[in-house]
């Protein structure tokens, strides 16, 4: 649930240790042995011990994330099939993208995201990287943050035994994040060490089978048209297509379908760590680690999409655990599911914030010993950020959308394809060969990728029609 973080930024903190100021020494050890043309390459600074499994659960955890709440919701806008094509070619693109990140590290030996982009950029490169993979995170630490908001009012609602909200202030989601943040996530954030969060990884994604589980079972037992509760308003005449699916639509959401389908398969600055750690590795072992990992959260993606699409059809809100609510907020099952979601995000925040100070530890205070100072000011800095940023958001769908359409192209398509083109040699691979004009291609898709999609979230913004933003 993209807490494979943690051990990335750890690893990485040694990779940058050895790599700043110079040429990566692992160059040395880790290019291809020349003198009987095998590619295999050979970490002998660090002996890898991770099985294939495990690294296939520890890939798959770094998929999935919150984007998952949002699927059902950008099939509603595109339709069944439009969905399937699109989430297809977005599982197919992120397997290419992980072979030319394998490709790119196989030449010169850097397990490294950034580091990747020292050799193809020099420190610009490093520092256009490291910037991405901190907006990219800091989008994922909102969205975490705003299931915060939008879910922990309806639990204390169900155990306070009320249908309807109140005017309460601890019914209130924004005074609510303040107070999660302030009580739980910052004292996590100001540890040292990460030490046993890394174990909410394997707690996340069990939530997250958890919910898929529940979604499915809930679509049999809730009837269409929805007999809601009396604190929506519901217009009395139901459309004889309210309950009908659509295989393929478009309107003015669908803008924000790809890029929440590109926002739940970033999985890419966590694949070389994991390439690292992974005992007898081979370029083929890891990509084959890729593929069955995209391949596994395609499935779950696809079913929890289909399920809770067939649940709600045109009804289904940005966030699918919120439209629950709308049926039953009382119900005893979709409470467990929100209280192991709630539990998961927010144990998850501090995970994700410790490599983005890391990152900005590096371009703030480069080379300089651990401060405490620096430690303690840049996690609450973060933390405030963040916060006002969720309670100024409207919608969770506008940071899937807005991050989707940024950093999520530019971590996929953009920065692989780019690597790719510099790193491998021109005597490897010539500009004109097919390889490198694939990439080319796969980059140029990115930025037409990037740039539809903020057109029309632009767009959609300032058009003054009016959205559905949910219940939020």
């Amino acid at each position: 649930m993209e807490l494979q973080k943690l051990s990335n930024g750890n690893h990485q903190h040694e990779v940058d240790a050895l790599v700043e100021g110079g040429m990566p020494p692992e160059e040395e050890k880790f290019l291809p042995h020349k003198s009987d043309g095998s590619k295999r390459p050979e970490f002998t600074d660090f002996e890898g011990k991770t099985s294939f499994g495990m690294s296939v659960f520890n890939l798959s955890n770094a998929i999935m994330g919150s984007g998952i709440l949002g699927l059902s919701y950008a099939m509603s806008n595109t339709g069944v099939i439009l969905f399937l094509v699109l989430l297809t070619c977005i599982a197919c693109l992120s397997c290419y993208s992980v072979h030319l990140l394998l490709r790119s590290a196989g030449v010169v030996g850097i397990r490294a995201y950034e580091q990747l982009g020292l050799r193809a950029f020099g420190h610009t490169g490093k520092i256009l990287a490291a910037v991405i993979i901190t907006l990219h995170n800091i989008g994922a630490m909102s969205s975490y943050l705003f299931i915060v908001k939008s879910e922990l009012p309806l639990v204390i609602q169900a155990f306070l035994g009320q249908t309807s909200s109140s005017d309460d202030w601890f019914m209130n989601g924004n005074y609510l994040i303040i107070i999660v943040t302030a009580c739980i996530i910052l004292p996590l954030a100001l540890m040292k060490h990460l030490g046993y969060l890394g174990y909410t990884s394997g707690f996340s994604l069990s939530c997250m089978v958890f919910f898929l589980t529940s979604v499915i079972y809930k679509r049999f037992n809730i009837a269409c048209p929805l007999e809601v509760f009396g604190n929506h308003t519901v217009s009395p005449v139901v459309p004889e297509d309210s309950c009908t699916a659509k295989f393929f639509t478009i309107n003015q959401e669908t803008a924000y379908a790809i890029p929440i389908l590109a926002f739940a398969f970033v999985c890419h600055p966590e694949v070389l760590p994991i390439y690292t750690e992974l005992s007898n590795p081979t370029k083929r072992r890891m990509q084959n680690i890729g593929n069955v990992s995209i391949l596994g959260m395609f499935i779950m993606y696809f079913f929890t999409a289909i399920f809770g699409y067939l649940t709600f059809y045109g009804n289904t809100e940005a966030e699918l655990l919120h439209t629950y609510s709308k049926v039953d907020p009382l119900d005893t099952l979709i409470l467990c599911v929100r209280l192991a979601v709630l539990v998961a995000v927010t144990l998850t925040v501090p995970v994700v914030l410790f490599p983005i100070r890391r990152a900005l530890l590096q371009l703030l205070f480069p080379g300089k010993p651990f401060h405490w100072l620096h430690h303690i000011a840049i996690a609450v800095c973060l933390l405030i950020a963040v916060n006002l940023l969720v309670i100024l958001v409207p919608n969770i769908r506008d940071i899937f959308g807005i991050t989707g359409a940024t950093t999520a192209p530019s971590l996929i398509f953009i920065l692989p394809g780019l690597f790719y083109i510099r790193i491998i040699p021109t005597n490897l691979e010539p500009i004109n060969s097919r390889p490198k004009i694939q990439a080319v291609c796969f980059t140029a898709l990115g930025f037409i990728f990037m740039t539809m999609s903020l057109t029309f979230i632009v767009l959609d913004w300032t058009s003054g029609e009016k959205r559905s933003l949910g219940g939020h």
